[in-house]
């Protein structure tokens, strides 16, 4: 090697080429990650015909590991937590020590959508397969346990012959959407978005061509924002265009989970009928933009925010809709968040009933009652709604009063305290193998003690202070978009002790609230000593709270003792 001199400098450096981000659209095709290379192998969609013919008869030992923890997630299975592994432990163990025997299984339920009669065999399904459990979750789904992967083709086709699926319930898909579980009989909505999902589910689930994407695909369609439409890959939302009339503004980019992002508008304006062609557009730019090298930056969410919305907009006019699209105005922020909770007027002169399990916590035999007592009430409707909520259509004023009772009979109280009312929960510790803490038992608890412990206050609040609880960092009960946003944590007691506890996440919100609020880092707390520091913020709030303001705001200008 030649020492450089006075008469012979030192070559440049060569620039450091920039490494590819596994983009189709690039040229970069070769599989990046195991995720990449078990696609590449074998559509995953392939795995129903081995589910049906191989693994229901020869067990769950017969199964491949590739189709265990990978292609089963495109029809909804899951391997649950095995019993007795604490959460301390959930990051240090393999997969295959995680494993139970049994699975957790996820219907498909585009919209929350449902008959009394598919609901029904809903209940059906849960009490002879899955011991009964079966949970609402903020999905507008419902998700079974204790699934015997001998009894998968049996329910599949209980739900197939009733008009239901779990095809493409998990997986790198285009997952369950998002709508509006009062769509069509709202006064509220600008328009009815049914139709635009029904025409999307019809075209486009179940493809091949649209069922290997990066990583999941998350979509809302409402006429109304009553779907947490920042925090979806995509998400129309009705609008009333001053020259064109009720049309749906569109965004996309949004999700939670370590990097929490909100949706961006792209400034435009679809009518109903062009919704599936436009969510097409924006599904095809993920497949072929989307990031395949790190699973890490594989939501559609990274493309985004590294292109912008003006550059998003401008491919998906001249490569995918080849034609431009309409300006449009936003949607308007709703006064309070939509949950549809309560007694409601319909359009026809009939009510809505939404009734509040804690948590999404429910059972087969509560399905089943539900369906009975809606059929007895004169309704062949129930939705379920992305709060973990239950609502009842159809029912004639003379009948809501006999409806609510028997709701509340069965624990789904329509006037639920705000505990109830707002508290979301995910899966957690009990079968979720990424599970740090439990969630259901102890949001359960949680509602219950602070019914008591703030009973003499709760009839102020104009509306509920929203506690979610997450089992881990994953946020699938949303976390960073609640008043009091809690996400699971082995902590330190007073004692030194490792325990469950959670880190707290203050003051998000979506609509006026629309952000993740304040993470006090420092600040976490024992599962034993939540409902105290939950009692302890919100007597704060109530305290010191100024006419009209909301939880979220008060967090922005409260000292932080008073959040602690």
């Amino acid at each position: 090697m030649t020492t450089p001199t006075r008469d012979t400098p030192a070559r440049p450096a060569r620039a450091k080429q920039k490494r590819g981000e596994g983009q189709w659209a690039l040229g970069y095709r070769e599989p990046l990650n195991p995720n990449e290379r078990s696609k590449k192998d074998d559509h995953p969609l392939n795995v129903r015909a081995r589910i049906e013919n191989i693994y229901a008869h020869r067990g769950f030992d017969a199964i491949d590991p590739g189709d265990l923890r990978g292609r089963f997630r495109w029809f909804g299975l899951y391997t649950q937590r095995k019993p007795g592994i604490d959460g301390g432990r959930t990051a240090t163990l393999e997969p295959e020590e995680l494993d139970d025997r049994y699975f957790m299984l996820r219907v498909r339920i585009d919209g929350g959508a449902l008959t009394t009669a598919q609901l029904t065999v809903l209940g059906e399904i849960s009490q002879a397969y899955a011991r009964d459990t079966a949970d609402i979750t903020d999905r507008q789904n419902i998700q079974y346990h204790w699934i015997r992967i001998e009894d998968v083709p049996a329910i599949w086709a209980k739900l197939e012959n009733a008009g239901m699926t779990t095809m493409e319930a998990c997986g790198d898909s285009p997952r369950v959407m998002l709508g509006s579980p009062v769509a069509g009989i709202s006064a509220d909505e600008v328009i009815d978005g049914t139709p635009a999902l029904d025409e999307i589910k019809r075209r486009y689930i179940g493809k091949p061509e649209f069922a290997n994407l990066p990583r999941k695909f998350k979509t809302a369609i409402s006429g109304q924002p009553d779907v947490a439409h920042e925090i979806h890959d995509v998400a129309f939302v009705g609008v009333d265009h001053p020259e064109h009339g009720p049309g749906f503004d569109v965004w996309v980019g949004g999700g939670l989970s370590t990097n929490p992002m909100l949706g961006q508008r792209l400034g435009a304006w679809v009518p109903l009928d062009e919704v599936p062609d436009v969510w097409e557009g924006v599904i095809s730019i993920f497949r072929d933009y989307g990031y395949r090298r790190l699973r890490s930056r594989a939501r559609l969410k990274f493309l985004v925010k590294d292109w912008g919305a003006e550059k998003f907009r401008q491919v998906l006019q001249d490569e995918y809709l080849k034609r431009p699209l309409i300006d449009g105005p936003p949607p308007a922020d709703p006064a309070v968040p939509i949950d549809h909770v309560g007694v409601h007027p319909q359009v026809d002169g009939n009510c809505y009933v939404g009734a509040a399990p804690v948590a999404g916590r429910s059972s087969g035999g509560t399905l089943v009652a539900v369906a009975k007592a809606a059929e007895r009430a004169g309704s062949g409707r129930v939705r379920l709604t992305p709060q973990q909520k239950v609502v009842v259509l159809d029912v004639p004023q003379a009948q809501v009063a006999t409806l609510e009772a028997e709701l509340a009979e069965i624990g789904l109280e329509t006037k639920p305290s705000p505990w109830r009312r707002g508290v979301m929960a995910c899966t957690g510790l009990e079968f979720c193998k990424l599970a740090i803490v439990e969630t259901k038992a102890r949001a359960q608890q949680l509602v219950a003690d602070l019914e008591k412990s703030l009973a003499d206050i709760q009839a102020g609040l104009d509306t509920p202070v929203t506690v979610h609880l997450n089992g881990c960092p994953n946020s699938c009960a949303r976390i960073q978009t609640a008043d009091i946003g809690l996400k699971g944590q082995i902590v330190t007691d007073a004692d030194g002790n490792q325990v469950e506890g959670f880190q707290v996440h203050l003051g998000g919100g979506l609509g006026l609230d629309a952000g993740f609020g304040r993470k006090l880092r420092g600040h976490k707390v024992t599962s034993d000593e939540l409902t105290g520091y939950v009692e302890r913020v919100v007597r704060n709030y109530v305290a010191e709270r100024q006419p009209g303001e909301r939880f979220a705001q008060w967090v922005v200008r409260a000292e932080e003792s008073a959040l602690q």
